[in-house]
């Protein structure tokens, strides 16, 4: 199933434990959603509920997405027709992910850090995966499409859009930097990557954040 294997993905990179599989957590019926979840057209949203010993997570991601995905498996090949339900589904799982690895760990997490984690992953997991299946060519266009051609969805971000357009520039400049790392190829330059994502993965909000500002 894709989202394990974006899971299994994305575990691997910032070795972070799979306490939890994902799948076991996706809803795919939209009326099926709990009464007190936001209405939204969103194909992918994340579902908290704060409970006495911990919270309860539920992913829902429209079965569409999961039925082209199952069809064109971006794992195997990532294109121009899978990448926009690949980011979708990424973008859930992305969010799993980070929520429940510091739940474990009992850190509070900002929807900010939520948007900002799930950009990057979207940049560093298409450039995995395109390096992976093209390992002769450097995805240089890879941030244009992410961070200057795409654009937030005003009807569904509502009073929100400020917050994901600053997590889309935050996003934006670390990955700049990541491009430049990944850029030489061999062992070297995939462990300094590996470094620089397991650190900053485990930062505070406001560290990394200060982390991005004082990038060159």
């Amino acid at each position: 199933m894709v989202v394990r294997q974006l899971q299994s993905l994305l575990a691997g990179i910032y070795d972070v434990p799979q306490a939890h599989d994902v799948a076991q957590f996706l809803l795919t019926d939209r009326s099926a959603l709990p009464g007190a979840a936001p209405v939204t057209t969103s194909d992918e949203q994340l579902l908290v509920a704060d409970e006495a010993d911990g919270i309860a997570l539920g992913l829902f991601l429209d079965p569409g997405v999961l039925a082209r995905l199952a069809a064109a498996n971006p794992l195997e090949s990532l294109t121009g027709a899978n990448l926009a339900d690949s980011w979708t589904a990424l973008e859930g799982v992305s969010h799993f992910v980070y929520l429940a690895w510091n739940a474990a760990h009992d850190r509070p997490v900002s929807l900010l850090e939520l948007e900002l984690q799930a950009e990057i992953d979207k940049y560093v997991v298409s450039f995995w995966l395109l390096r992976a299946q093209q390992p002769r060519r450097f995805p240089a266009e890879l941030h244009r499409v992410l961070f200057e051609r795409c654009r937030v969805d005003v009807r569904l971000a509502g009073d929100r859009l400020g917050l994901y357009r600053r997590a889309n520039q935050y996003a934006s400049r670390f990955c700049r930097r990541l491009a430049r790392l990944l850029q030489p190829v061999g062992a070297q330059a995939q462990s300094a990557v590996m470094t620089e994502l397991r650190r900053f993965y485990r930062l505070s909000n406001a560290m990394k954040l200060r982390h991005i500002e004082c990038l060159a």
